[in-house]
């Protein structure tokens, strides 16, 4: 009976260990993390608008896709996309809005599709130039010979985007 005790034992201190060190490693780089993706997010802001302030805007828009919404002191706002791709969460885009509400650019924070084939979502920029303009949903658009599903998921996030912030521009923009 102790021989089929023992094991048991030493494998559940194992795990606990191991468990614990998990714990305090992610306790330990949180802050680092959330550090890191504030200024992922900040760099990507200006890269869409330049130099400018933004304030994250606290809102439920409904969508599960969007992360990150906030604005410019002149009204120009962004909304940050997850969705995915061939991968899952693969797309990760700040979809920027002209004060009048039209898409002015797209911005990557990161990209896990295929190396090659879906990165030309990001790569081509014809591509992403199909969208800018836009202040509703497309019915159709270029997709990139290949990359079908990377094409997809890119404009799921774009529509989305432009979904939430037709939905709630009142919300966004404070008025």
């Amino acid at each position: 009976m102790k021989d089929k005790v023992k094991p048991t034992v030493v494998l559940t201190i194992i795990c606990v260990i191991a468990s614990l060190l998990l714990v305090f490693s992610y306790e330990l780089t949180k802050d680092r993390i959330a550090e890191q993706k504030s200024q992922k997010f900040s760099s990507s802001v200006e890269a869409l608008f330049g130099k400018t302030e933004s304030k994250v805007v606290n809102i439920k828009c409904g969508y599960d896709e969007i992360q990150t919404i906030a604005v410019t002191p002149d009204k120009k706002t962004v909304i940050q996309v997850i969705t995915d791709g061939y991968s899952k969460d693969g797309i990760n885009i700040l979809v920027g809005f002209d004060a009048q509400g039209s898409i002015s650019g797209i911005e990557f924070v990161s990209l896990g599709e295929t190396p090659g084939l879906g990165s030309k979502v990001r790569d081509e920029a014809d591509f992403r130039k199909q969208f800018y303009g836009l202040s509703q949903p497309a019915d159709s658009f270029d997709a990139i010979s290949g990359a079908t599903f990377s094409s997809n998921g890119m404009k799921h996030a774009v529509d989305t985007a432009l979904k939430a912030y037709n939905e709630n521009k009142e919300a966004i923009l404070g008025g």
